[in-house]
């Protein structure tokens, strides 16, 4: 019995492969050979080749077995071969030769189009005309068909349209009666990729009418209120531990006017404290001009107290340029007696300023590139004289993309008081901390000049997460001090997202060159940003 089942299994698989049957296609002018399983396969071959341009394919001969069936075809010419042949007018716009062999006519067809759409005609049609073979290649007329020329004519916002006049204004500025095509759509979602107010939900769709262009913005209100708040761990001056951080609300657009209204309080561990108010109106009565009013309050634990007020105006050069005058009124008063680094004064002065924003396409990173710039002449009034100062603040950072997730972040920033009396601690730069040169305690650094650098590799594990490990480097002069001073900082880091928002870790340590590194020093930040 088992011997008889082998047999019988060994006669069914016989039998099945004797009823496999396949296909063998041909090609006579070469003799190569293409094997398929059905007719299906077969025929979808075939078709292919005419796809291909070789819309004369033949089948010469066909011959069965009684399992395999050959098909002998014979391809003919293949019509991408060809000779072109254009008009005089049509040769001169398209800076090529009246008579010209091409390998891929399909190409030559679509690069045509191509030249066309970007200049406007968005429904041209590039004909063929088929005169017959020379030598066995095509020969062929191309004309091309135009359309009416097309022009951006309109702009239409949907979903969200609450946006300041101004904003509309500006697209029709730098886009409106544009010739329509490719690249100025291209121009049009970048302008608005990262704007920080709105989001365009989808690509700018177009509307052709019988005689205008209209492009269509499907925007959506910006989610883009933050609430910033940090805690750092560090030493104070006397090595004792303290706690000390920052909170930083901003309100954007909440009126619809693309509107900022900034609120900042920080402590330090050497027991400063800052309160900044500020607000910024972009378009005033729906014009370039802008209105920034800025409220900044230090204050030295019980030795002083230091009131400035920074008015100012400024015109939008682009979407990311901006000019400006303002004028400054500082006061500050010596609240020890005992205090003698210090001293009564009010300063009132004018100044000029300039703002450059790249925006970037990683939403983890702030922007590509950052750069601040002002110059400042101030009158110094003191009890007893007055002098004529001027202040020069430059602060620049680009984000480089190296390869693939690696990127380099270079920032610096730099400070200069020029004056010909000599300065009080009261007067002085402060710097120092989070948002500056890391690793030091917030605002201990106090100078007439500074300037630091520095270098951040960041590693992007994915769009919502990066690792970063830093360097800086840094020069100061304090009046009081034999010398300019240099400092460094050292550190790493990692930022991603939460459902509540932005978290930040940043581990740091500075210190002066030519002293011995203390771990003592070390700083500990960690911070966290919402949106609202």
């Amino acid at each position: 019995m088992k011997y008889l089942l082998y047999f019988f299994l060994f006669i069914c698989n016989f039998s099945l492969h004797a009823q496999e049957k396949k296909f063998i296609l041909i090609d006579i002018q070469n003799n190569q050979k293409k094997v398929v399983s059905d007719s299906l396969s077969a025929a979808k071959f075939l078709d292919s080749l005419s796809q291909n341009s070789y819309y004369l394919t033949e089948v010469t001969n066909v011959k069965k077995t009684k399992n395999t069936t050959e098909i002998f075809f014979d391809k003919k010419q293949n019509f991408n071969i060809a000779e072109v042949h254009l008009s005089d007018s049509l040769a001169k716009q398209l800076n090529l030769s009246e008579n010209f062999t091409t390998k891929n006519l399909d190409s030559l067809k679509q690069n045509i189009n191509q030249k066309y759409r970007d200049k406007g005609y968005s429904f041209n049609r590039v004909k063929t005309k088929f005169k017959g073979f020379k030598n066995k290649i095509p020969q062929v007329d191309l004309e091309i068909s135009l359309s009416e020329k097309r022009t951006i004519d309109k702009f239409v916002l949907k979903d969200y349209d609450k946006v300041p006049k101004r904003f509309v204004r500006n697209l029709e500025q730098d886009f409106l009666h544009k010739t329509y095509d490719d690249k100025t759509l291209l121009k049009i979602n970048s302008s608005l990729q990262n704007h920080p107010f709105v989001l365009l939900e989808r690509p700018p769709q177009t509307l052709f009418k019988r005689d205008s262009t209209e492009i269509y913005l499907f925007l959506k209100k910006k989610v883009n209120s933050t609430f910033d708040g940090i805690i750092g761990f560090g030493n104070d001056k006397t090595d004792k531990f303290t706690l000390n951080g920052s909170l930083n609300l901003n309100l954007k657009n909440i009126f619809n006017g693309f509107e900022t209204i900034g609120l900042f309080w920080q402590r330090n561990p050497d027991s400063g404290q800052t309160f900044n108010l500020g607000t910024d109106i972009p378009y005033l009565f729906n014009s370039k001009i802008g209105l920034n009013l800025n409220v900044n309050i230090y204050r030295q634990d019980s030795t002083f107290a230091t009131v400035k007020a920074i008015p100012g105006f400024y015109y939008h050069i682009s979407s990311n340029q901006k000019i400006g005058i303002r004028g400054t009124f500082e006061t500050s008063a010596v609240l020890d007696s005992l205090y003698t680094a210090g001293k009564d004064y009010t300063k009132q002065g004018i100044g000029i300023w300039y703002q450059f924003t790249k925006p970037t396409e990683t939403e983890i990173f702030q922007y590509q590139t950052r750069v601040i710039t002002n110059i400042d002449y101030l009158r110094a009034n003191y009890t007893d004289q007055k002098f004529n100062q001027i202040q020069y603040f430059l602060s620049a950072e680009n984000n480089f993309h190296l390869s693939g997730n690696h990127y380099l972040n270079l920032n610096g920033e730099s400070a200069l008081i020029n004056a010909k009396n000599e300065l009080n601690t009261n007067e002085l730069f402060r710097f120092g901390g989070w948002n500056s040169l890391r690793g030091f305690n917030e605002n201990s650094l106090y100078a007439d000049f500074y300037a630091y650098g520095g270098a951040e590799y960041r590693y992007l594990v994915n769009p919502q997460t990066f690792f970063d490990v830093f360097g800086q480097y840094a020069i100061l002069n304090n009046p009081t001090l034999a010398g300019q001073v240099k400092l460094y900082s050292l550190g790493f880091g990692f930022k991603f997202f939460l459902p509540i928002g932005l978290m930040s870790l940043q581990i740091s340590n500075g210190s002066q060159f030519g002293e011995a590194f203390n771990l003592k020093s070390t700083k500990i930040s960690w911070g966290i940003l919402s949106r609202f």
